[in-house]
């Protein structure tokens, strides 16, 4: 796959005095964390987030598309970036313990390919958490069309459609909806 126009590399620089880095309240209940997890913060740009779970997991890996991205996240202590597109990421089968993608499906170009690579890197007794963008919400549409406008590739799922992604069998699949947030949690058995 080759990135086409990279939006978020420009962006890089300052994107985290756009969007400021906050704690993970919700994730971290999500992910439930003992502290010795590989963890995989798919399409993670600049581990705004993930840097905030380094003292609580094994190892954090921040996998983005975007080098310009990455080469924040590499600033940050505990964090290790991969460059990869989220379609066909370059881990083996059943590596993470733990796998978060937060804001990020909708961007993937390929959000079928993306569930299917993230189920596969998941291992048995893992956890998969995705956070998006609730689609139902008036204020979601209004962003939606803001980065229709900006011509990003931008395609939102509703909590249920992200479900449907992930019939496999040995799936446990909870949707969690709140206000203008989604999360999709997949226990792999």
């Amino acid at each position: 796959m080759k990135l086409k126009f990279d939006h978020f590399g420009i962006l890089a620089p300052f994107y985290e005095r756009f969007i400021p880095p906050r704690v993970p309240e919700k994730i971290l209940e999500l992910l439930r964390l003992s502290g010795n997890e590989i963890v995989l913060d798919a399409g993670g740009g600049t581990g705004r987030l993930a840097q905030f779970l380094s003292s609580r997991a094994a190892l954090i890996v921040v996998a983005d598309e975007s080098t310009l991205m990455l080469r924040e996240a590499g600033t940050k202590d505990g964090l290790k970036p991969v460059c990869s597109f989220t379609e066909h990421t370059p881990f083996a089968s059943d590596t993470f313990d733990r796998i978060m993608m937060v804001d990020a499906l909708h961007h993937v170009a390929n959000q079928a390919k993306t569930t299917a690579d993230l189920w596969r890197i998941l291992k048995p007794g893992g956890r998969l958490i995705i956070e998006e963008p609730n689609i139902h919400s008036v204020r979601v549409k209004f962003i939606a069309l803001a980065e229709k406008l900006a011509l990003m590739r931008s395609h939102f799922l509703s909590g249920p459609e992200i479900q449907l992604l992930y019939n496999q069998p040995g799936a446990q699949i909870q949707v969690q909806t709140d206000g203008p947030t989604v999360w999709v949690i997949v226990d792999k058995s």
